[in-house]
């Protein structure tokens, strides 16, 4: 939360379990906020909570709260955000913590304090894209290739697990625990963010393919590439364009013959197909 932010007399408390938090009332931004998605109105919040005027300005919420209208600029309208966390698979969260330790070196050999150096925004590493199937149809397969990605990968894991105690903010889930996505969205989700006694809705920005999945719990999540995720480790708001939003309303059943993902990709093939249709 930005210490100058202009939009401060939106704060408001509320009582949960005999604890009072804080929290942006964006409601009170008037009457457009009625008509704004609910995925919108996350990026309307996050604007208004870090709206300092430097990164995010209050042009950037205002031009959320305009969205109706501005989702249809044909040369696109650029706002700032600032998501609530970032999810790393260990393809692009290795080199993330190389560099964070090589900030840190930086920082000793120039005299100053290297453990000042962590990231400003929580992140969370999954380790799970280091597992080759040697042993298959073997009651101990998993067992048997757990071990031999230990063996294969000792140096990288060593170096992650002096990451995992070295830095503040930042989670490790050691190799084993399950696959990003499901970590994801049965351990790392928090729906309701809270930082100190600020609640605020959880949003994300990760680098794996299956980031997006989250947004099945109602968390905003984006993916983006490896630099984007440093960036906004290190405190950086994401430049993008505000998007559209394609709604779909779902009647029926599905046929036994169906599975939830053939739904899932079916939306995703619908959406693409209308999002290409409009850009033209």
């Amino acid at each position: 939360m930005a210490s100058n932010n202009p939009y401060k007399h939106l704060l408001k408390s509320v009582e949960i379990n005999g604890k009072s938090y804080d929290y942006y009332d964006i409601a009170a931004l008037g009457p457009k906020y009625a008509r704004l998605p609910y995925s919108i109105r996350v990026l309307l919040e996050s604007c208004v909570r870090n709206c300092d005027n430097f990164q995010v300005r209050e042009q950037d919420v205002t031009n959320v709260l305009d969205w109706e209208q501005k989702q249809h600029d044909e040369a696109g309208v650029e706002i700032a955000f600032k998501p609530a966390r970032v999810i790393l698979q260990d393809l692009t969260g290795v080199p993330a913590v190389v560099d964070l330790a090589a900030m840190r070196h930086a920082v000793h050999l120039l005299g100053g304090d290297p453990d000042r150096i962590n990231p400003t925004c929580p992140a969370d590493l999954v380790i799970d894209h280091s597992v080759q199937v040697d042993h298959a149809r073997d009651p101990d397969a998993l067992n048997k290739n757990q071990e031999l990605e230990f063996i294969r990968n000792k140096e990288r894991f060593q170096f992650l697990k002096w990451g995992a105690k070295a830095f503040d903010n930042m989670t490790i889930v050691p190799p084993g625990s399950g696959i990003v996505h499901q970590v994801n969205l049965e351990y790392l989700a928090r729906v309701v963010f809270s930082d100190k006694q600020l609640l605020f809705p959880d949003s994300l920005v990760g680098t794996d393919s299956h980031t997006t999945m989250l947004n099945g719990l109602g968390v905003v999540a984006w993916g983006v590439g490896g630099i984007e995720a440093e960036a906004v480790m290190l405190g950086q708001a994401i430049s993008m364009l505000l998007p559209q939003v394609v709604g779909f309303k779902l009647t029926g059943e599905l046929s036994q013959l169906a599975t939830s993902t053939d739904l899932v990709l079916t939306i995703t093939k619908v959406t693409y197909s209308l999002t290409v249709t409009c850009a033209k």
